[in-house]
């Protein structure tokens, strides 16, 4: 299975949405089941309906708590069904991001959720990178670094500060996607509970 990446979100622009109010519901719940029955030594949640939710995508989860950010961790490949990946990235961001200390019985209740629901990635050269709605990857030298479509709006970057914060972010000099590092681009549907930003 892939490893996991942690990334912070925000709100952004969207497309016409891929999923129904029903599906994204659906998700919310088995993000929030995924982590209440972390407690109880539960299984994950088995497949739910409908079908198309269990089609492979990469898919980031953001847990706020009382709108602070409380963790954020995801799949940038689409490594397994998406209900799966779901629960996975919900759990490991309550548990596993190593910038916060895991979440407690009393907080999980009290958590609201965000998914960006990743598109398959794909080559783009700089000039089309939209900010608001493309996520980027930038990766040179082993090095990989990526910020979901809804990080620059929250940063209020144009084109160039997004592309050269995600060089950064990688690892890598600002001006590095000038310098042959390879770039992709990805859209995420954006979605959450309440009180997600």
């Amino acid at each position: 299975m892939s490893s996991l990446s942690r990334s912070s979100t925000g709100e952004s622009r969207t497309a016409t949405p891929e999923f129904s109010p029903e599906e994204r519901r659906t998700l919310l719940r088995i993000a929030h089941e995924a982590i209440r029955s972390a407690f109880t030594d539960r299984a994950l949640p088995e497949l739910p309906s409908p079908p198309r939710l269990a089609e492979p995508r990469g898919v980031f989860t953001t847990l706020y708590l009382h709108g602070v950010l409380r963790g954020c961790v995801g799949y940038v490949m689409a490594v397994s069904p998406l209900y799966l990946s779901v629960a996975e990235t919900a759990r490991a961001a309550a548990f596993d991001d190593t910038r916060f200390e895991p979440v407690s019985r009393q907080e999980a209740p009290e958590l609201a959720i965000s998914l960006s629901v990743l598109s398959p990635l794909a080559p783009i050269r700089p000039e089309d990178v939209e900010v608001g709605v493309h996520g980027l990857v930038v990766s040179a030298g082993g090095r990989r670094g990526l910020l979901l479509p809804q990080v620059p709006v929250e940063h209020a970057w144009d084109r160039e500060a997004f592309l050269g914060q995600t060089c950064r972010k990688a690892g890598l000099p600002s001006d590095a996607w000038r310098k042959g590092a390879v770039l992709e681009g990805f859209t995420a549907e954006v979605f959450g509970d309440q009180g997600a930003h």
